[in-house]
């Protein structure tokens, strides 16, 4: 017979969640800074972690499951409600308070990756778009000179 609990996970879930949360400050400086370097090695780290959290709530929710509850969160909070010691309740409170806190730096930085993305729109229209009429924009779709800009010819006279 299994000893496994849907709170077995909930310690390995906060750490879990605490690291995500590190991550995501650390991202939204990265963000911030428009440093893309970081963002490129800090990304894969967070998807492994978001990845590891996935798993063990898979597990949690299995094992609400086998319980007889629901698998998923309202399942986990009956769970608790009717089962659960005080160590059960006050891991899945800290979760539950850890992913909200996640939800909303996500939030954030998901505001802030927009706020980049049309800064960096902006900047390539900027390139593409003649100022008059009767000037050329520098860069073409493919990124490449656009025909019919600056010239680079001279003019001897």
């Amino acid at each position: 017979m299994s000893t496994a609990t849907p709170s077995t996970t909930l310690p390995q879930e906060l750490a879990l969640i605490t690291s995500v949360l590190e991550l995501m400050t650390q991202e939204q400086q990265l963000l911030v800074s428009a440093d893309t370097a970081g963002l490129d090695q800090l990304t894969p780290r967070k998807a492994q972690a978001v990845l590891a959290m996935t798993t063990l709530a898979q597990q949690r929710h299995a094992q609400l499951a086998a319980a007889g509850f629901a698998a998923d969160e309202s399942g986990m909070q009956a769970w608790v409600d009717g089962n659960g010691a005080a160590d059960a309740l006050s891991g899945w409170q800290a979760l539950l308070d850890k992913t909200r806190e996640a939800k909303e730096l996500n939030r954030i930085n998901g505001m802030l990756i927009t706020k980049q993305l049309s800064h960096t729109k902006g900047l390539i229209n900027a390139m593409r778009t003649p100022t008059s009429g009767g000037e050329a924009g520098v860069y073409g779709k493919s990124g490449q000179a656009a025909p019919g800009g600056p010239s680079k010819r001279y003019v001897v006279g």
